[in-house]
């Protein structure tokens, strides 16, 4: 632990997000003098590992803040609702996972890499975006900040994980029994409160979360609404379709773009990516090299190929975006944050 650094909390320690949280913590070496896990009181007296010292997990109640200057969230919107404020009112800074706060308009949502300086406005918790919609925003600032930005459809490819531990047990069940010709036993996906559940074994299911009044799921509400408060634009034409593969970890996502100006090349959009902060651009067609999930799988950065000029539209481009949903679309986020509110002189020590 670092004497000079913060007590940190994090909410959900037992997940798999929370494991990565204090995995990303250790390994980016974020200041930390002591380490909090919390869970539900189903989980807590488990153990975890941090910088080598095993910790045993504390239940979740509102006194658990006391002392903690920076609690990271990631144990489900109705525990963040319950706790985050007193978290807060026991003097933390809040970095909330969940879509809970994310559409509060005194809540900053934040891609350090986009719109860090949103941070300064909090009030005392800052909210992580939807996986999906961090690594498709981190991938097309690069492009608005050269080329300006007015319309972006995406259809996502996304990963069972998604849905938690319980879903990446049942796409293994499933393909087992498929495999054995059994019977397919569903329970859990496309969503585990929904009327119908359906198998994800060697199939895609284009349902994620809820589906709206408008036909759209809560998952292609959140991608459109995130965007347009992330980038500060209300006016830009956002258009989500959301899929779930059975793949275990990592998001990919075809996106179409229309830029503000015209003549922009193949070339303009690559010199826009490259050396961008956390941005890798993989764009070789002629040697199949592209983004994929099995190569993008525990890897920090946003990997964009496949980079095409529309053949009818002068401003249109088509992008493929492959991000590690538990990392940048989660856990890495989050901690980013951490280190733009230390950066920032957010934090007191």
């Amino acid at each position: 632990m670092n004497e000079t650094g913060y007590r940190v909390a994090v909410v959900g320690a037992t997940g798999a997000v929370g494991q990565q949280m204090l995995k990303t913590l250790e390994r980016l070496n974020f200041p930390v003098s002591s380490l909090l896990p919390l869970s539900s009181k189903r989980s807590a007296g488990k153990k975890v590992v941090f910088k080598g010292e095993e910790l045993t997990v504390q239940e979740a109640t509102p006194e658990s803040f006391e002392g903690i200057q920076l609690a990271l969230f990631s144990a489900g919107g109705s525990v963040s609702k319950a706790l985050a404020p007193e978290a807060v009112k026991h003097g933390a800074i809040v970095v909330d996972n969940t879509s809970a706060f994310r559409m509060d308009p005194d809540v900053p949502l934040v891609v350090p890499e986009v719109n860090e300086d949103d941070i300064k406005k909090h009030e005392g918790i800052i909210a992580n975006p939807n996986c999906s919609t961090i690594q498709m925003v981190a991938a097309l600032e690069p492009i608005r900040k050269a080329y300006g930005l007015n319309k972006i459809v995406v259809s996502t490819y996304q990963a069972v994980s998604g849905a938690g531990a319980e879903a990446i047990d049942e796409m293994y069940e499933q393909t087992k029994q498929v495999m054995n010709n059994e019977e397919v036993k569903t329970e859990i996906l496309p969503v585990g409160g929904d009327k119908k559940h359906y198998q994800i074994a060697f199939n895609a299911i284009p349902q994620i979360d809820l589906f709206q009044e408008n036909g759209f799921t809560f998952e292609e509400m959140k991608m459109i609404n995130e965007t347009k408060k992330i980038m500060s634009d209300n006016t830009l034409e956002v258009a989500a379709t959301c899929v779930r593969l059975p793949v275990e970890t990592v998001h990919s996502e075809s996106v179409y773009i229309e830029v503000e100006q015209n003549n922009v090349s193949v070339k303009d959009i690559h010199g826009a990516l490259e050396g961008a902060q956390g941005i890798t651009l993989q764009d070789d067609p002629t040697n199949q090299v592209y983004p994929m999930a099995t190569t993008a799988a525990g890897k920090d950065d946003v990997f964009v190929g496949r980079v095409r000029k529309d053949l009818d539209r002068d401003n249109g481009f088509h992008l493929w975006v492959v991000s590690d949903n538990l990392l940048k679309g989660a856990a890495l986020n989050s901690v980013q944050i951490a280190f733009s509110l230390d950066k920032l002189g957010l934090l007191k020590k």
